[in-house]
């Protein structure tokens, strides 16, 4: 049987045994960060760090170029800090939630990531995840998690419902993903609310006045489409349709004929790269020429698609959260710079990765070193000129800067079309 031990509950003994606590959780780990599975996470870098930071993206399926540009991005910062938060050292390890099966993010793979992390008293805090519908899995793990809740900084996440309510979202959220009534996870992109309305106006430049809307079906495609319908409305475009999308079929001719039926002059493409994402450009292209087709950046890295779509993803538009590298300033402009000359040509959601380090890196300097605070310190995020420029957190884990690009596909290469901020009034309509 566990013996009971009662404290005094005086003011001047709780800050003592909250001052031993965290002694006490130092001192464990003043041998290294205890390294997290093998079979999900590469290998540790810093072994010697006190803290473990990891990142959680998917490393397998067609964005896997993508997502692991993000991890070196992550070990890219943390590395110009020399690995230090403050008086903290860290280490970092980058985990897979996906699965070659799968090709793309795994349920049971996010949950098991998650309980590892929440399990491992060395994780200090999560950067991700990538895709919405693994954040919906993993953000209500950690924060229930022992001495916690474990702080999580995404990326790439942009489905409304993971921080706030709104007309594309369901019942329940956000709340229903922070069990124990405290906040942990926050955003540095642009929700999707945001996106779908700069989409919305995207669309009213190109002269669409009959919009069909696709979905993949998961949380984040769903939620895209969604907002992207909600605002296109708002602004008078008639939406003839709204249906979703096989991943996996072989053929999507009929769907192109029910495009076509419909009148639609453009077409929104709610979701992410599938293994048929080329397939579906062709076949809607062939089957409705001349038809606008549009897709928000879940279709990222565009080249992709581009390679097997050819000719068919010509004048395709792809919206992502942020402002193009070509127009980063300052420490942006250095990151782009520096990286690209250790690593390569950043990938927008790089760009993000490195921020969500800083952001992290900069929480845990400013903390007590308990999970807890750290979580608690991310919402105090206030970035003056960083990489993406100078941003604060709100309580809800969004991010005050908004903007989205707009890239058009022109002779299979993405172009800058145009750099988009809506207003907040068509933003509540999405």
């Amino acid at each position: 049987m566990k013996k009971r031990i009662y404290v005094a509950a005086g003011a001047s003994t709780l800050i003592a045994v909250t001052a031993l606590v965290v002694a006490s959780l130092a001192s464990a780990r003043s041998n290294g960060a205890t390294p997290l599975p093998a079979s999900s996470c590469q290998a540790i870098q810093n072994p010697s760090g006190q803290y473990l930071i990891a990142s959680d993206l998917p490393l397998e399926g067609s964005g896997r170029t993508q997502t692991i540009q993000m991890g070196k991005a992550i070990a890219y910062i943390l590395k110009q800090h020399n690995w230090k938060a403050g008086k903290y050292t860290l280490a970092y390890q980058a985990c897979d939630d996906a699965t070659a099966q799968a090709g793309k993010w795994d349920s049971g793979k996010a949950a098991a990531n998650a309980n590892a992390y929440a399990q491992d008293q060395s994780v200090i805090g999560v950067i991700g995840t990538f895709n919405s519908g693994a954040a919906e899995i993993e953000v209500p793990i950690l924060n229930r998690a022992p001495n916690g809740p474990v702080g999580m900084v995404s990326p790439a996440n942009t489905y409304v419902g993971l921080t706030h309510a709104g007309p594309g979202t369901a019942a329940g959220e956000p709340g229903k993903y922070y069990p124990t009534g405290k906040r942990n996870y926050i955003r540095i992109v642009a929700a999707d609310d945001f996106q779908g309305a700069a989409d919305a106006i995207l669309a009213k430049s190109l002269g669409i006045k009959k919009l069909f809307l696709l979905n993949d079906k998961e949380a984040y495609g769903q939620g895209v489409a969604a907002d992207t319908r909600n605002a296109a409305q708002k602004l008078g475009i008639k939406v003839v349709g709204f249906t979703a999308w096989d991943g996996k079929a072989s053929s999507y001719e009929a769907l192109a004929v029910k495009i076509k039926s419909s009148g639609a002059q453009g077409v929104f493409l709610g979701g992410l790269i599938c293994e048929n994402g080329g397939k579906l450009i062709k076949d809607i292209r062939a089957g409705v020429p001349g038809i606008k087709i549009m897709a928000p950046d879940g279709f990222t890295p565009i080249s992709a698609d581009v390679q097997t779509a050819g000719s068919a993803a010509n004048n395709m538009t792809v919206s992502v959260a942020g402002l193009p590298n070509s127009q980063l300033k300052g420490a942006g402009k250095a990151f782009v710079k520096g990286f690209t000359k250790a690593v390569g040509v950043p990938d927008p959601y790089a760009v993000y990765a490195a921020q969500a380090a800083q952001v992290m890196i900069d929480a845990i300097a400013r903390s007590n070193g308990t999970r807890a605070d750290v979580a608690k310190q991310l919402f105090k995020t206030k970035v003056k000129n960083g990489i993406l420029g100078s941003f604060t957190i709100n309580k809800n884990g969004d991010t005050s800067s908004n903007p989205v690009t707009i890239y058009k596909i022109v002779g299979g290469k993405s172009t800058n079309y145009k750099v988009i901020v809506p207003p907040t009034t068509l933003v509540r309509a999405a």
